[in-house]
C-alpha cells in the first residue's frame, strides 16, 4: 500500500502560508541546532510569495542557512520570472548564502554547475509547489526528466514556458530530509486529489516519496477531500 502524507488543512491561503513559514523555521532552526548548518530548497510562483514574506521574522539568525532552489527558468536574473529574483525580493535572510542557478548560461551548462555546487549537500527541507497539471519543481507530466539521472537536469523542452529550464531531480527532492508541499487555491484542487491518489507519471507531485512529506492545503484546494487534520 502506498503510504500517506500528513495533509495539514488550512482554513485559507493566509492560515496555509503562516503554517508553512513556521514548518520551514521550524526546520532550519532544529538543522541549525543539530548540525549548525541548514540547506533548504526553495520553489517559485506566486503560491509562496507570502510564505517567504512571513519567513524572514520567524529565523532569529540566518547565518549558516544555505538556500538553494527546486528549479529555475531558463531567463536573465532580474527577468520577473526568475524564482531568483521572486525569492529575493519576498524573503528578507540577512546572512544567508543564497545559492542561485545561473539559468541565464542554458540549461546544460547550468545543470553541470549546480550539481557540482550541490556535490554531496543533504537538504534539510524542500519546499514545493504543484502546478494544475500536477506537475511539481520543473518535472512535468510523462517528462523524460522524471527518470533523469544525478542531482540535477536540464530541462529543454517544457510544455509551459519558458521551455528551457533547471530542476532538482526526484532523487535530489526525495532525499531531502522533509519536504513540504504547499497547495492552495480552487484551481488546484483536481491536481492536489490526483497526488494524493496513486502515483502515476501523469502527476509528477504523486511521484513523491511519501514518508516525510507534509501537505499543506486550504479548504479550497483539498475541496472536499477526506484528507488532512483540523482547520489551523
Amino acid at each position: 500500500m502506498t503510504p500517506a502524507p500528513l495533509v495539514v488543512r488550512a482554513t485559507d491561503a493566509q492560515a496555509a502560508a503562516e503554517r508553512c513559514a513556521r514548518d520551514l523555521a521550524r526546520l532550519i532552526g532544529g538543522a541549525l541546532g543539530r548540525r549548525g548548518a541548514a540547506h533548504v530548497a526553495l520553489s517559485g510562483g506566486r503560491t509562496p510569495i507570502r510564505v517567504y514574506e512571513l519567513l524572514g521574522g520567524l529565523v532569529d539568525d540566518w547565518r549558516g542557512v544555505n538556500l538553494w532552489f527546486c528549479d529555475e527558468r531558463c531567463v536573465a536574473p532580474d527577468d520577473p520570472r526568475a524564482n531568483g529574483r521572486l525569492v529575493g525580493e519576498a524573503l528578507e535572510a540577512p546572512g544567508a548564502r543564497l545559492h542561485r542557478i545561473e539559468a541565464e548560461r542554458g540549461a546544460d551548462a547550468a545543470a553541470r554547475a549546480y550539481e557540482r555546487e550541490l556535490a554531496d549537500v543533504v537538504l534539510d527541507a524542500a519546499l514545493l509547489g504543484i502546478g494544475e497539471d500536477g506537475h511539481t519543481a520543473s518535472l512535468f507530466p510523462r517528462h523524460r526528466a522524471l527518470d533523469a539521472a544525478g542531482r540535477v537536469a536540464a530541462v529543454h523542452d517544457a510544455p509551459k514556458p519558458p521551455p528551457e529550464r533547471v530542476t532538482l531531480t526526484r532523487a535530489t527532492l526525495d532525499g531531502a530530509r522533509e519536504r513540504l508541499l504547499l497547495a492552495t487555491g480552487a484551481e488546484k484542487a483536481r491536481a492536489l486529489a490526483a497526488t494524493l491518489a496513486e502515483p502515476t507519471a501523469d502527476v509528477p507531485a504523486s511521484l513523491l516519496r511519501r514518508d516525510g512529506l507534509i501537505v499543506i492545503a486550504d479548504e479550497q484546494a483539498l475541496a472536499g477531500h477526506p484528507a488532512g487534520r483540523a482547520a489551523v
